[in-house]
């Protein structure tokens, strides 16, 4: 089947969402959104933390954001996006709460705001312990809601479509390279469609599944920026891979594993050992309020040097009654499992939690493959540069969706439909009996990427890791041509890829700088304390 768009948006996160409701009400064309599993199921809708912005303007300030941004980026974020994105955040506030969103207020009726690590101010607009789902749900209704959106739930984008599908031998430095759409599987057919569109905005969220701990959903496995590497567009950054110092420890949780929010850290929290020795005074003296980077570092070393599978968050200290109103959801999470976090210790460890570069973008979200944007964790902004600020990536989805969506809006009307694109050919492939071999290979990557490319490199680690995903790639592809398409062996392939990118760009650099730690170079200046 083929199918014709103006505007086709791959992914159903909040910068999905937001972009679409953004150019449905432009009323220049019909609006697709590719989710390839439910509306609900997305890398937003697991952020608990919050939404960071300038609102309190008695002690707030724009310059104050940018700095916090820039220092825990380590320096190497692009000004000019973080300048956007802060200075343009109260009026996607404004956006978010006239499409619905609920943010917690104070008896006053003002904005209720926490303070996370690495902030300098309290900045942090919040639903309770929840606010992703709270995005989430007011995003899904309004889109739900919207007569020019078709929502295909359960679809998978397997290629985007360039001058390659043409014939066209496309490289890295073939100019003006195109985007045509995409071929997307369809679940009830089991068959791959062609997506025709003037625009496509890449918006399929974070990687975290590459790894065999993360607080992201299984869906998380970097599709979009897989996607365009394949089809040579600029990937970059990929080398800066957040772990988010505090996932819940419970064996068996990994994927997600459940997050422990940043903001509890903020409320009071701190960290300990089992034993209850606090140990953060021994690598920043911003203690349990350091950035993620070296929060992250820290633990790691700790759990190695003691031979632990876990530290402790511990909020005792703190009024029951208050912790229980400002974290409902933790508490009954860790209740389930026999903690009561008002009298016991909460075990922590790090885990995968956020994506700083991928498909590389400019202040409009314009990547470099002509008519095709990238919105949210999968692209790369520069705002994040070597680590992601806390309660930065929600605005940034929301900011820069505003951006490509002014910007598509503009020149949409300049582009046509490429009408000789062939279809999907799975002619002389089979169906898949294989399962395991493909199950097998997620497993491998995940053990590759958590024991080389973790929160401690080493060149020896990178290049081993290198090597046994090439392995896993020469298999994969063999597979890939042999069977016909499922969302399981593309997911693979995807994974693969952002492995490998991960990996070898982490070699390329010859330094240690924000999430990238290696013992191979000399500490950056600004990592030292």
């Amino acid at each position: 089947m083929v199918y014709k768009y103006d505007f086709l948006i791959i992914g159903a996160g909040v910068a999905g969402m937001s972009y679409a409701l953004k150019v449905a009400r432009a009323k220049k064309g019909r609006v697709c959104m590719i989710c390839k599993s439910t509306l609900d199921e997305a890398n937003t809708a697991f952020a608990q933390g919050g939404v960071a912005s300038v609102t309190n303007l008695l002690v707030d300030d724009f310059d104050k954001h940018i700095q916090d941004t820039m220092i825990a980026g380590d320096y190497i974020s692009d000004r000019q996006a973080v300048e956007q994105v802060v200075r343009n955040a109260p009026e996607q506030i404004k956006e978010l709460v006239g499409w619905g969103v609920n943010f917690d207020r104070n008896a006053d009726g003002q904005f209720d705001l926490h303070r996370e690590g690495g902030h300098s101010e309290f900045r942090i607009l919040h639903h309770a312990d929840d606010t992703g789902a709270e995005i989430q749900r007011g995003l899904m209704a309004a889109v739900r809601a919207c007569p020019d959106i078709d929502v295909k739930e359960g679809h998978f984008a397997v290629e985007i479509i360039t001058q390659h599908h043409l014939g066209v031998r496309v490289t890295r430095r073939t100019p003006n390279i195109t985007c045509y759409g995409a071929y997307v599987l369809n679940p009830e057919t089991e068959k791959v469609d062609t997506y025709l569109a003037r625009v496509t905005v890449m918006c399929t969220g974070g990687v975290g599944a590459v790894y065999q701990t993360t607080t992201n959903p299984v869906i998380a496995t970097g599709d979009g920026e897989a996607m365009v590497y394949r089809a040579k567009g600029t990937v970059k950054d990929m080398e800066f891979v957040q772990f988010h110092p505090t996932a819940l420890y419970h064996a068996g949780e990994t994927h997600p594993a459940y997050l422990i929010t940043e903001a509890m850290r903020g409320y009071g929290g701190i960290l300990k050992l089992p034993n209850g020795e606090t140990f953060m005074e021994k690598y920043d003296e911003r203690l349990s309020l350091a950035p993620r980077d070296i929060v992250a570092r820290a633990i790691d070393k700790e759990m190695k040097i003691h031979g632990l599978d876990h530290v402790c968050l511990d909020v005792t200290h703190k009024d029951a009654e208050e912790t229980r109103h400002h974290f409902p959801n933790i508490y009954q999470k860790c209740l389930s499992i026999g903690i009561d976090i008002t009298k016991d210790f909460i075990p922590v460890r790090p885990a995968a939690h956020y994506m700083c570069g991928g498909i590389k973008v400019d202040l409009n979200g314009c990547s470099s493959i002509d008519r095709l944007y990238a919105l949210g964790e999968c692209s790369c902004t520069g705002l994040h540069g070597g680590n992601r600020l806390a309660s930065n990536s929600l605005i940034e989805a929301v900011v820069y969706a505003e951006a490509a969506a002014r910007h598509s809006l503009e020149h949409v009307d300049l582009y046509d439909y490429h009408d000789h694109i062939p279809e999907w050919n799975d002619e002389g492939t089979m169906t898949n009996e294989e399962q395991v071999l493909i199950t097998q290979s997620v497993k491998e990557v995940g053990e590759i990427m958590s024991n080389y490319v973790g929160i401690v490199r080493s060149d020896l680690r990178l290049h081993r890791a290198w090597n046994r995903l090439d392995i896993l790639y020469e298999e994969t592809e063999q597979l890939f041509k042999r069977v016909r398409a499922t969302r399981d062996i593309c997911e693979l392939r995807n994974m693969i890829n952002v492995g490998y990118l991960i990996t070898r760009q982490a070699l390329e650099r010859k330094e240690c700088r924000g999430l990238h730690f290696t013992l191979d170079y000399p500490q950056h200046a600004y990592d030292k304390k």
